[in-house]
């Protein structure tokens, strides 16, 4: 994990950072009203607001998005606070940057958006949340050339959970014919893997 840079005297820059990455929030403040430019980063490119998220100190968070901050600003593995919510299952936090007006096409260092990594990991309801609440590209393929359905399926074990994210990929607009980069369909997928209770949903959404 970064960390703000920390030889020698530290400048206002890197006591705004430290203290977001610490939840300080009377620091944060300090440190702006001492100059700390409000987008600084660390060695590693990550900006105040994602230090606070990686943290989980949503109250900063949100302070710094009241300051104007980049919310979509993207360290040098591509993590933003949105991303990093996705990634992690934290609602809260995905939610936060959402109503924040968080740009959803920003992508993964895997090229996923937000969507694609909490199917691959099971999280329900963020992925719930995304699918409900925002046009997020449901369609959208990553580097390795597949969905959020495919990776769902490939990636889960076929349980209830994992039936519920096809269920709801499915409900809002997922292709269930739209194949890997090999031409293999969902359903072949899930039925390679003797998932099938998702063979028979892609199978009564694909009729």
């Amino acid at each position: 994990m970064s960390s703000p840079v920390t030889a020698g005297p530290r400048s206002a820059d890197e006591r705004f950072l430290a203290a977001a990455a610490a939840g300080d929030l009377g620091g944060v403040r300090a440190a702006l009203a001492e100059g700390a430019g409000k987008d600084a980063m660390d060695r590693e490119e990550a900006s105040a607001i994602l230090l606070a998220a990686r943290a989980g100190h949503l109250e900063v968070v949100r302070a710094l998005i009241a300051e104007g901050v980049d919310v979509d600003a993207q360290d040098q593995t591509c993590a933003n606070p949105f991303l990093f919510g996705c990634i992690h299952d934290d609602l809260p936090l995905v939610q936060t940057m959402v109503e924040a007006g968080a740009d959803l096409k920003r992508l993964t260092r895997m090229g996923g958006n937000g969507l694609t990594p909490a199917a691959e990991k099971g999280h329900l309801e963020v992925v719930r949340y995304l699918l409900e609440n925002t046009r997020i590209n449901v369609n959208h393929t990553n580097n390795l050339g597949w969905t959020a359905l495919i990776e769902t399926i490939i990636l889960g074990d076929g349980g209830p959970v994992r039936q519920q994210i096809v269920e709801l990929l499915l409900a809002h607009g997922a292709k269930p014919g739209m194949p890997d980069p090999w031409g293999v369909p969902p359903v072949e997928l899930a039925r390679e893997r003797g998932y099938d209770e998702i063979v028979r949903i892609l199978e009564r959404h694909a009729a």
